[in-house]
Formats: C-alpha cells, sequence, structure tokens
C-alpha cells in the first residue's frame, strides 16, 4: 500500500507552468536530512528533505490509521520545508481544516527541522481508491491556515486560502501562489508496508525575484520529469542525489544541512500549569478524592499523571 503526491500550481510561471504528478512505491533506507540551495545564479532556490523516521515516529506515537499516517505526515514534512528559511528563523504552523473524517490536520515545525503535529481522528481510514489511499477524501473540503512566525517575536504572518484537493502538498502549493506570491513547486510523498512507514520525502522548488526565464525553464522540465521524491527515497536516493536531479542544468551554490525530527516541546512544567485550567474548585475536589489527573498532549500523545500531591502548589498559587 502506498500513499504520495506532488503538486505543482497550474498558474503561470514566466513562460510556462509547474505541473503536478503522482508517485507511488516501496520502503527505502536514507538517513533523514533537510537539504537547503540555490541555483548557481540564484534564480531558483531548492528544498529538499528526507523525512521517513520523522514521519514514523509521528504515526507511531498517534496510532494512526494508513491513511491519517499519510495525510499527517504529508503535513509535517510541508510544515518542515516551509520553516526551513535561508532568510529568516522562523516557525511554520499548517492548519488544515477539512469536512473530512481526520477532521483538522496541524503540524508545526522551526527552522532547526523541529516538527510535531497531530490529527483529530487518527483512527479515520476511508476506503482506498483504485489501490490508492483515498488523502482527498480523508481531509475534505475546507481551509488552509498558514502562520509564521520569526525568531524575536513580532507580529505572526498568517495566511488563509481554500483547500483546493485536500492532498496536503497541492494545497500548499496553491497558498504559496496566493497568499505569499511565490511561483513553487511542491511534492510530498509517504509509503508505507505491513510494518507501518517505510519511506517519506519531499521538495520545494521556488522561482525567486529576478529569476532568468531559461532558468525557470529549466527548473520545470526538471520537475515535470521528476519520479517524485517519496519513490526516489524509496528506491534508495538520500537528499543530495535528488538534489542533483532538481537542479540538472542549473548548478548549485552551498548546500545547507540540518536534521529534521519529531520533537515535541511539553514538559511536565507546561502540564501542570496547564493543569490550573480547570479550575480551582475542580483541583480542590481531586484532591480530597485522591484523584490522580491524566494529561495528553495532542501534539505528541505523551501521557503525564498528576498525582494529588502536585496539586497542593497549584491550589495555593492559584
Amino acid at each position: 500500500m502506498s500513499a504520495g503526491n506532488g503538486h505543482y500550481p497550474q498558474k503561470p510561471c514566466r513562460t510556462g507552468t509547474f505541473r503536478s504528478m503522482e508517485s507511488s512505491g516501496s520502503p527505502a533506507g536514507p538517513a533523514d536530512r533537510m537539504l537547503r540551495t540555490v541555483s548557481g545564479d540564484g534564480g531558483i532556490a531548492l528544498r529538499v528533505m528526507v523525512g521517513t523516521a520523522m514521519v514514523a515516529e509521528a504515526a507511531q506515537r498517534h496510532g494512526t490509521s494508513p491513511t491519517a499516517s499519510a495525510a499527517l505526515g504529508r503535513a509535517l514534512m510541508g510544515a518542515t520545508l516551509l520553516a526551513a528559511s535561508a532568510k529568516h528563523e522562523e516557525s511554520v504552523q499548517l492548519q488544515f481544516r477539512g469536512d473530512g473524517p481526520l477532521g483538522t490536520l496541524v503540524a508545526t515545525a522551526d527552522a532547526g527541522g523541529r516538527a510535531r503535529g497531530y490529527v483529530t481522528h487518527p483512527a479515520a481510514h476511508p476506503p482506498p481508491v483504485d489501490g490508492r489511499l483515498d488523502i482527498a477524501s480523508a481531509v475534505g473540503r475546507g481551509v488552509l491556515a498558514v502562520v509564521r512566525e520569526r525568531a524575536g517575536g513580532g507580529e505572526p504572518y498568517s495566511g488563509l486560502v481554500p483547500l483546493e484537493s485536500g492532498t496536503v502538498a497541492q494545497d500548499l502549493a496553491h497558498y504559496l501562489v496566493e497568499s505569499e506570491q511565490s511561483h513553487s513547486a511542491v511534492a510530498l510523498g509517504v509509503f508505507l508496508g505491513e510494518e507501518g512507514i517505510q519511506a517519506a520525502g519531499g521538495f520545494l522548488v521556488q522561482a525567486l525575484p529576478g529569476a532568468r526565464d531559461e532558468d525557470v525553464e529549466q527548473a520545470e522540465e526538471n520537475v515535470r520529469g521528476f519520479p517524485g521524491p517519496g519513490e526516489m527515497v524509496r528506491e534508495g536516493f538520500d537528499a543530495d542525489q535528488i538534489a542533483d536531479r532538481l537542479m540538472a542544468g542549473l548548478g548549485s551554490r552551498t548546500r545547507h544541512y540540518s536534521t529534521p525530527v519529531f520533537h515535541c516541546g511539553c514538559n511536565r512544567q507546561r502540564v501542570l500549569r496547564a493543569v490550573t485550567a480547570l479550575g480551582l474548585e475542580d483541583l480542590r475536589e481531586a484532591r480530597e478524592h485522591g484523584e490522580t489527573l491524566e494529561v495528553r498532549c495532542r501534539f505528541c500523545a505523551e501521557r503525564y499523571a498528576v498525582e494529588p500531591s502536585e496539586l497542593t502548589p497549584l491550589i495555593e498559587d492559584s
């Protein structure tokens, strides 16, 4: 069973269009890596990632169905690609608010490649269509909200666009064109086997302001002939080898690397602060009855047990 997609906006990009493609395949095992670079003349930006281990950990933590695993994996890689900005240290949150059985799909990532996320209904699993996971129906129609926050504070940048397809990559490409006026190609692929996630990869290609028409044409040609990042990861290609294919005929400047990981910043102190939201009366009642409160982090599914003795300082501080 497989799930993979790559989608490019059908809006003209200089002398042509970035087009759409689908990919399918089976397992592979290159190490997780994020790569950032630009073409030789600086007109085309590229980000490539292998995210198999990151996606597998997310699926394992949340106990997701095959369809939910593929959708969440795509969203996590999409957020990681968008956050890996060469210009600004920023974090990105994607919210796919669809009307499909998955409910809301959320993924966040920072510039260091640390990502986390969740899906409202992780067990949802619509019937496959033509042997392929039906991500579009699982997500459904609705809106995609993107929130960018730069390090050091300041007003976050928010964008909102209708969900074009529910397949994640096509929706991200549509967002980049409509909200950020960035002519981009986005591809994401997740492959599943009997033992779960076997391969995951993605890329983001962008034509920068001032890009030469011939370079844009070459980038479009490279994308059109590309088998898809998930398929290449399955076959054993690493991030550099994928980048070589996408930058063919364009050259490549210095390549910058990082390691994408599933990471959540939750901890006991934050959990205790969250418990205070129950209210003073409920906290007192739980302490009096000797109840142990269980708190589950929505983003990473980690469970915390808060003992009655831990409630006393919370009550006194309230």
